[in-house]
């Protein structure tokens, strides 16, 4: 038993689920901002696919525009492209978090039929834009941004290779990991020690009573869609550019923002449980790499994050907390003249 965990729990393969785990802690941040605010966003693997897009386009469109030569030339232009990068990937995100805003607020579109139909849009616009784009690559199968990919891969100097096992734990991972850590820590921040948050968490639990109070709903209601679409589709930057070095495929983010949505509830809504929870669900997704066992029992060590997360969805059927519980108003559209 102990040379099984010996074997598995290295530092490589914790490494390797906190990579696999920053994009879902990207995507439940911005999922648990959007619920707060009464809004079930099931758009979120889409718009995770447009932030990814986005970013890549971005990236791509200064490489092949003459910064190539420059990435090669100096490492003093490697941020420009990853600005870039994530400008793109914010544009893309605001996109499709302003589509979702506008049907479910402004015209009080079913938010679940909203939330599918712009996963689907999100992931048809994101293949059918990086299959173009790939058709004008070399291989003309798939983007490969080398240099752009290294440097969201450039770990902090010094204390990743100064501080032995500690540092290579800690210290050896790109910007959008730490990002993503410190984004979830301000949200939990703001969400439970804030004016703004509170009227937030007032909104997702009772507009009207809200409203009544001076609360300007709408106002509330945009920007936390909006913002939490942004941190998402980050999630999708992360995915590509960090986790596999700048490359795109079509469909090359999977079931990822599924699992960032039931992460969510795993997490009971709060953000600073997102980084642990993410944690556990990226060492759950990359487990069958480190294990010796046959071909049956990875494949079933591969169901484990889908186990998993049907057993978080029956518990937190049955827990009674109110704390433990999504906002009252999570999924119903507000209309002022209704009070």
């Amino acid at each position: 038993m102990f040379d099984f965990f010996s074997s598995v729990f290295t530092t490589h393969f914790v490494r390797a689920a906190v990579i696999k785990g920053i994009p879902l802690l990207y995507g439940a941040t911005g999922e648990i901002i959007t619920e707060k605010s009464g809004h079930l966003n099931l758009g979120i693997p889409g718009i995770m696919y447009m932030g990814a897009i986005g970013g890549l386009l971005g990236a791509y469109l200064y490489e092949k525009c003459g910064g190539m030569a420059l990435l090669t030339g100096g490492n003093f232009v490697v941020p420009v492209a990853m600005v870039l990068a994530i400008l793109g990937c914010i544009l893309f995100s605001l996109f499709g978090g302003l589509i979702y805003s506008v049907l479910t607020i402004t015209f009080r579109a079913n938010q679940n039929v909203t939330g599918l139909a712009l996963t689907t849009f999100g992931m048809g616009l994101a293949n059918f834009l990086g299959g173009s784009v790939s058709k004008l690559t070399v291989a003309k199968v798939s983007i490969a941004l080398t240099y752009t990919g290294k440097a969201f891969k450039l770990n902090i100097p010094f204390l990743s290779d100064k501080l032995g096992v500690f540092g290579e734990i800690f210290f050896s991972y790109g910007l959008m990991t730490y990002l993503a850590i410190a984004i979830a820590l301000i949200a939990a921040y703001i969400l439970k020690r804030t004016r703004v948050g509170l009227s937030l968490r007032a909104v997702g639990e009772n507009p009207a009573a809200a409203d009544a109070a001076g609360i300007n709903v709408t106002k509330y209601k945009y920007t936390a869609i909006l913002i939490g679409s942004v941190i998402a589709g980050m999630g999708g930057l992360a995915y590509v550019m960090e986790y596999i070095g700048g490359v795109w495929q079509n469909s090359v983010l999977g079931d990822t923002g599924w699992l960032a949505i039931a992460l969510v509830i795993f997490v009971l809504w709060k953000p600073a449980n997102a980084i642990l929870g993410s944690l556990l669900f990226g060492a759950l997704c990359v487990l069958f790499n480190y294990v010796n066992v046959g071909p049956a029992m990875q494949e079933i060590i591969k169901m484990l994050p889908y186990v998993v997360t049907v057993v978080i969805l029956v518990i937190s059927s049955l827990r009674k907390k109110r704390e433990n519980q999504p906002p009252q108003a999570l999924g119903l559209p507000y209309f002022r003249e209704d009070r």
